[in-house]
């Protein structure tokens, strides 16, 4: 493949350089309403909801608020969620399903309304999104998806292919759909949630929950905030031990990169339903458009080198449209519940007060703002439609059972395969730039060289449940397979459910 272009060196999405406001950390105890753990879109769209009917809330983000996977996300607004409704149709029924598709088309109208009455420029635009398949195998399934829309009443159905040079067996259409830019939308949520009176924490870490008179959110720094209602709205939630969420979910990570081409984007939202999957829109910027490619999804810490997801992404779109210049590329971190419908509401049936929102698949945009009208209408005693459907304590018993032994089936061997790997490299092999698992005094560690040629060495018992965390080339991470935290080359955390960070090895 000739090249006239180069692979950008750090996986950083072009809408991290704007301007957000900086947020200091909590340093004292401190009594609110309701305490919102989590930055992203469901926290800021709870919180914005909250304090404009008068509530008293704060907001609090281990790091900085925008920065996980809203900070990180494609922005699609759209219902068509992959192939789901025929699915849903046989674990649900028509009326779940359908109920479904009426949730993200509901949040989808928020959006599009908060944006119209706020007058937020955030490059919010209709779209057409569309599901293709390129095998037989995926045809078929992709025809069964197109009845469902017909037996629920969803605006789409089939149409005659995509206007790429790819060869479709079938393309599936989902009308009135919208994508935007999502940081610029909820910047403007943030500084509406300022003016009514929210408060926002950043770089304050929720470790645990104290239960008493009131519920007790207790920080890293030993400080306390005390509420009446607690949102663990952290992607996948802190207090994930209640409920045994670990063993109810798991996470993906998807792979972007942002090019411009060499043949022009037509419009439209494009996602291909064979596996490895490819997503396909594009977005303005100051100097034209900006086409994101994105897909070749699996388990976290599992898998191939991550840096064959991107090679694997840019040859993609040089066979499609021709690549001027390689701009950007990043990761996103998906989570994934037991039937594919976000668990949302209190986190076990005998605690009202402490509320829960995660497992949005690869549609935050959508289940996170329901998320977060669902969440808000709980705390203000409002009567909410989608209340059952996304209850956490549900369970079904097919496709559930299956599923959670599944799931958990695999963390079992990771979790020994981990302990019990052969562990050939030694440090002193280790390049610039390149990080690897090593034996130090026996023991299993990991270990990076940064560009300066500095190491950095970590325990890699992950600090959520004791598995052994491996190195993610791609993205410069050490990332569980068995739960999908996630932590920096120094050991920090970037996702959870981990609240602690890596223990540092002194090689001396």
């Amino acid at each position: 493949m000739t090249k006239n272009y180069q692979m950008p060196q750090f996986p950083e999405p072009y809408w991290r350089d704007m301007d957000l406001p900086i947020f200091n950390k909590l340093i004292e105890d401190t009594h609110y309403d309701v305490a919102i753990v989590g930055g992203g879109i469901t926290g800021i769209t709870t919180g914005y909801l909250l304090a404009k009917e008068g509530v008293k809330v704060a907001i609090i983000e281990a790091g900085r608020i925008l920065n996980g996977t809203t900070g990180h996300t494609t922005a699609k607004i759209t219902a068509q969620h992959g192939l789901i409704y025929d699915e849903f149709i046989s674990h649900l029924g028509e009326e779940g399903a359908r109920l479904y598709y009426d949730a993200a088309t509901d949040a989808l109208n928020f959006i599009r309304n908060t944006v119209k009455e706020n007058n937020i420029e955030c490059d919010f635009s209709e779209q057409e999104a569309f599901v293709y398949s390129v095998s037989d195998e995926y045809d078929q399934k992709v025809r069964k998806e197109a009845e469902a829309y017909e037996k629920l009443g969803i605006n789409g159905g089939l149409v005659d292919g995509i206007p790429f040079n790819i060869e479709t067996k079938s393309t599936l259409v989902m009308r009135d759909q919208a994508q935007f830019h999502p940081l610029k939308y909820l910047n403007s949520l943030v500084q509406s949630f300022l003016e009514a009176g929210g408060v926002i924490y950043e770089n304050t870490t929720a470790m645990d929950i104290n239960n008493g008179p009131e519920t007790a959110v207790v920080l890293r720094n030993g400080k306390k905030i005390t509420c009446k209602h607690l949102v663990a709205a952290s992607h996948f939630p802190f207090c994930d031990k209640k409920g045994l969420y670990f063993a109810r979910m798991y996470v993906e990570r998807s792979y972007i990169i942002g090019v411009k081409t060499k043949k022009e984007f037509p419009g439209g939202m494009y996602l291909s339903a064979d596996s490895p999957t490819r997503s396909l829109r594009s977005t303005p910027m100051d100097d034209g458009q900006l086409v994101l490619v994105s897909g070749d999804g699996h388990k976290t810490g599992q898998g191939v080198d991550t840096m064959k997801h991107y090679l694997a992404l840019e040859e993609f779109s040089q066979n499609v449209f021709g690549i001027d210049e390689y701009l950007y590329r990043w990761s996103a971190q998906d989570m994934y519940t037991l039937d594919k419908v976000p668990y949302v509401g209190p986190i076990t049936n005998d605690d009202p007060t402490i509320l829960m929102a995660t497992g949005y698949h690869k549609w935050g945009m959508t289940n996170g703002t329901q998320a977060a009208i669902l969440l808000s209408d709980t705390i203000l005693n409002k009567e909410n439609r989608y209340s059952k459907l996304y209850d956490p304590s549900r369970f079904h018993a097919d496709p559930d059972i299956k599923k959670f032994v599944s799931i958990n089936a695999d963390v079992a061997k990771h979790f020994v395969k981990g302990k019990l790997e052969f562990v050939p490299t030694k440090f002193e092999d280790i390049s610039n730039d390149e990080g690897a698992v090593v034996m130090v005094n026996g023991e299993r560690a990991g270990c990076y060289r940064d560009q300066d040629g500095t190491l950095h060495v970590v325990d890699t018992t992950c600090t959520h449940l004791g598995c052994e965390v491996e190195w993610n080339h791609g993205d410069r991470t050490w990332d569980c397979p068995c739960h999908g935290s996630r932590f920096s080359y120094d050991g920090e955390v970037v996702d959870g459910p981990a609240v602690h960070p890596l223990k540092k090895v002194d090689l001396e």
